[in-house]
């Protein structure tokens, strides 16, 4: 008999408001425990009493586009009408959706590896097309033939993988990358990389296949993890400029534009500030420290912890003897006061995991391995 009732809804949002209105540690939601840095902060209060409250151009501000086509033409030649500034990579990846059902005419099955971050399980619904998870090998790997007969079995359409991951924070390397877009290719299906987390990793740095573009491949990004800044919501998403018109049909009705405000301030702080590399290199200096604590105490517990190469989370299976991560979950809520995430959120074959934000301050972790360590020690 289960101890707990079950929420409706999201259990990200639930545990987090459980922080919110009772206290504690926030190991549950993906929202850094950082400050922006500085020297944006004051460019936007610089820019907030001199203008921009107004709508931003559809397809983003002037000067972010330039910064970013610049910033990508290093690897292909691309040019403006490549890029499109969204409310944040969730709209994106909506946007590619709804794209993608016009374009094809019918529905169809979205594939992503499990265990899969929330959007990528849920939106599919939402529009009428089908979620598929595809497993990873238990270390972390994958069969590009199983690949290639599951998506043709299950009549798949579009991919999204993120890497670094969500929870599980694989970082996908140039040769998987490639098979990926060469089984694409071959079964006659879109990819879409979730690139958020693509400076936030901790020693591999993620392939990114932006030199690769073309009609099959959308690539999606965003500067909520980078910055720090994930209440701004500005993302954006490069497509070839075949698919492009018809997104943009799309946004001029659903998300209009991003805040104009928020892209000229990230766009002069990127452009004074060798494109935010000094703060992102600290911050995945802290992630990785991070990681590394808290999965020491985890392991030491007797958690499972899969070999991540960057992201936000440990993503970990619970020591021999528990099944049930959302009964743990909520029991270390209640006693310990530290939220995390059960595993069921991200697959249904993960009930005996849970998943813990580290993007918090390094004495915050410290503070939750103890009382983590705490709880299991009492049973």
């Amino acid at each position: 008999m289960e101890m707990y009732t079950k929420p409706s809804g999201s259990l990200i949002s639930y545990f987090s408001n459980k922080v919110k209105h009772q206290g504690g540690i926030n190991l549950a939601q993906g929202i850094p425990g950082f400050q922006p840095p500085d020297k944006l902060i004051d460019i936007l209060i610089k820019h907030s009493t001199t203008g921009f409250h107004q709508y931003a151009p559809g397809n983003g501000d002037a000067g972010l586009l330039n910064l970013l086509t610049a910033r990508y033409s290093k690897d292909i030649d691309l040019s403006i009408n490549n890029f499109l500034i969204v409310q944040g990579a969730t709209e994106a990846l909506n946007l590619i959706i709804i794209y993608l059902k016009q374009y094809l005419g019918k529905s169809f099955s979205i594939m992503a590896f499990d265990p899969a971050y929330e959007s990528y399980k849920n939106l599919p619904a939402i529009y009428g097309c089908k979620f598929v998870p595809f497993p990873f090998n238990e270390d972390g790997s994958f069969d590009p033939d199983k690949v290639s007969a599951f998506a043709r079995k299950n009549e798949v359409k579009l991919l999204i993988y993120c890497t670094p991951g969500n929870p599980y924070g694989k970082v996908f390397s140039k040769e998987e990358t490639l098979t990926l877009l060469r089984i694409a290719r071959e079964e006659d299906f879109f990819v879409t990389v979730d690139a958020v987390y693509r400076d936030l990793y901790y020693t591999k740095k993620p392939y990114l296949p932006v030199e690769q573009l073309n009609h099959r491949l959308f690539y999606v990004n965003s500067f909520s993890k980078m910055l720090s800044i994930t209440g701004w919501r500005i993302g954006y998403l490069i497509a070839h400029q075949s698919h492009m018109p018809g997104i943009r049909a799309i946004h001029d009705y659903t998300g209009l534009c991003a805040s104009h405000l928020y892209q000229r301030a990230i766009a002069d702080y990127l452009l004074n500030d060798r494109c935010g590399k000094p703060y992102t290199d600290e911050i995945r200096a802290i992630l990785a420290e991070n990681y590394t604590i808290l999965k020491e105490t985890l392991a030491k517990i007797g958690f499972t912890i899969p070999h991540a190469d960057g992201g936000y989370f440990v993503w970990a299976k619970l020591p021999v003897g528990y099944t049930d991560g959302f009964e743990v979950a909520m029991a270390l809520f209640e006693e310990q006061k530290v939220a995390t995430i059960p595993g069921e959120h991200f697959s249904e074959n993960s009930k005996s995991f849970l998943r813990f934000n580290i993007a918090r301050p390094k004495e915050e972790i410290q503070e939750a391995s103890r009382r983590i360590e705490r709880f299991f020690n009492k049973r």
